[in-house]
């Protein structure tokens, strides 16, 4: 059965939204534990829209860290920034106050024993990928890392266990060879992650020297399966980014990789998947499912309330730009 998986470097669009949005969050965080926040970011051709409901006490420049995080990622064109913030609704903080949850929705956690991360493995050799790429970048130790740009891609195809394609797309400068970035990405990159593969391509569509928002529009919440388990594993309620944990599209997701991890471990299991349902304003959900190994789990002895997923997780501290940034599922397990 072939199965395929994407991931996207830190400098792709639709990240350096999500990674604003949770830069947001964690600021509220750090000055407010009771932070309630829902942050969106668009960005695209030299503009950025930060767009939202927080109630905090918190004070902060939305913009000034939206910039601080653009030119940390590795850009510096200058970015005309809109900002409309304004409290939370009413209506949701009325469910949301008396320890219910923020929105109603479905999440889903998974967990593999292939792989040492508990993930699939097909997502976590493009992760690999997109990884290596950002630390060879940032290390700039050769003409051809120096040259590299913040915006890319990878995606890598399995045939069984067997790596059958690797795709690899990376921004660089228009002054370096391409043909020698190319057997340089080959040497670097891709066969340091992946040492046997049938098909590679290294910039199929030909030279990428226009990224970022110069060439494109990212949105918080976008990449929402490779922010999850790849495609071949369901994806449940909304996007992570952003949001503070009282939202248990983000809280009970992760929640839900916690129960997985654990019952993996428990039953000494190949796979476990869970589902967490809730609806708005109640704080227990209304449905909870762990799938062993095919075998349907009863979940007991947690508390799947916001506030028992907060407490659990420690939830309510500032620490969500650094899971924007390196995966919203491998800091959550159990151990």
């Amino acid at each position: 059965m072939l199965k395929t998986a994407e991931n996207i470097t830190m400098g792709h669009p639709d990240k350096v939204c999500d990674q604003i949005s949770d830069a947001i969050l964690d600021e509220c965080l750090r000055q407010d534990p009771n932070s309630r926040v829902a942050v969106e970011t668009l960005g695209g051709h030299g503009q950025l829209v930060i767009i939202g409901e927080i109630t905090s006490r918190a004070k902060f420049e939305a913009d000034k860290i939206a910039r601080q995080i653009y030119k940390d990622i590795g850009y510096d064109d200058e970015l005309d920034i809109l900002v409309n913030i304004v409290r939370q609704s009413p209506d949701i903080a009325n469910g949301v106050d008396t320890g219910g949850a923020g929105d109603q929705g479905i999440m889903v956690g998974y967990a593999t024993s292939e792989t040492e991360e508990l993930l699939p493995l097909e997502h976590v050799l493009a992760t690999r990928l997109v990884r290596r790429l950002e630390r060879v970048r940032q290390e700039g130790k050769s003409k051809f890392a120096k040259a590299l740009g913040p915006d890319g891609k990878a995606q890598v195809t399995l045939d069984g266990d067997k790596v059958e394609s690797v795709v690899l797309s990376t921004q660089h400068s228009e002054e370096v060879d391409f043909e020698e970035l190319k057997d340089f990405l080959k040497k670097e990159i891709v066969d340091q992650v992946v040492s046997d593969y049938k098909k590679l391509y290294i910039n199929p569509a030909g030279p990428f020297v226009s990224g970022g928002f110069e060439a494109d529009t990212g949105l918080t919440g976008r990449k929402i399966t490779a922010d999850n388990y790849g495609p071949q594993i369901p994806v449940g309620g909304g996007a992570f980014s952003g949001k503070d944990s009282t939202k248990v599209d983000r809280s009970a997701a992760y929640m839900a990789r916690y129960l997985a991890v654990e019952y993996l471990k428990k039953h000494q299991a190949k796979e476990v998947l869970v589902k967490l349902a809730y609806a708005i304003g109640e704080p227990q959900p209304v449905m909870a499912t762990a799938e062993v190994d095919g075998k349907n789990i009863e979940i007991e002895g947690y508390d799947l309330s916001p506030k028992g997923i907060i407490e659990t997780l420690k939830l309510n501290r500032p620490q969500f730009i650094k899971r924007a940034k390196q995966g919203f599922f491998l800091a959550f397990d159990s151990n």
